[in-house]
């Protein structure tokens, strides 16, 4: 009989997102994902099958618990009128507070994107996933920010919209002020 699992695996596969967020994939070493899971490498292996198997856990926590609540108010039933405006208020202010994961190192599935990583199936079509689900948020957001616009326009200035947040994501790591300004263009463009 196996031995019984004494690890929270949610605390550790946060731990592990960190290190995948601020490093990348390839850059993340065992030694280093053991020192901030507190695991060893063996229990690394049991749980997860190897370290791609803890990367697939953190993009999944990832897009769980950072992306996904970030997009709650544009996936409600009924979007608010300034769902859209308080999304990119938001995601602004996480931007530009000083210490934070999205101020220092962008979105985890972006960087990924730029990295030997995204060459592997799973990986791209996590990353599709999220650009999708984030086109798809900000469209109801647009939606309910112009009532009456036409499906057309609609997923035109859905698309710009995203593409700015993936620009802005992307530019957090080098740009700090560029990033904001890529935001503050978003607000521009529905009108705030």
């Amino acid at each position: 009989m196996g031995r019984t699992q004494a690890f929270d695996t949610d605390e550790a596969v946060r731990c592990a997102r960190a290190v995948f967020w601020e490093r990348g994939y390839e850059e993340a070493s065992l030694p280093e994902l053991e020192r901030a899971t507190g695991l060893s490498r063996s229990s690394i292996y049991h749980a997860f099958g190897n370290k791609r198997g803890l990367f697939d856990a953190a993009v999944s926590s990832y897009l769980d618990e950072i992306i996904r609540p970030r997009l709650r108010s544009l996936n409600a039933p009924d979007v608010a009128e300034d769902a859209i405006v308080e999304y990119f208020t938001a995601l602004r202010a996480a931007l530009a507070q000083p210490g934070t994961p999205q101020s220092h190192h962008g979105c985890l599935l972006l960087n990924a994107a730029g990295a030997p990583i995204a060459n592997e199936s799973a990986v791209s079509l996590a990353i599709a996933g999220y650009r999708d689900e984030l086109q798809a948020s900000l469209g109801r957001g647009v939606g309910a920010h112009r009532r009456g616009i036409g499906d057309g326009a609609r997923l035109q200035l859905a698309t710009v919209l995203s593409s700015l947040v993936i620009a802005a994501m992307t530019l957090a790591r080098i740009d700090k002020d560029q990033a904001l300004a890529t935001l503050d263009t978003a607000l521009e463009l529905l009108g705030n």
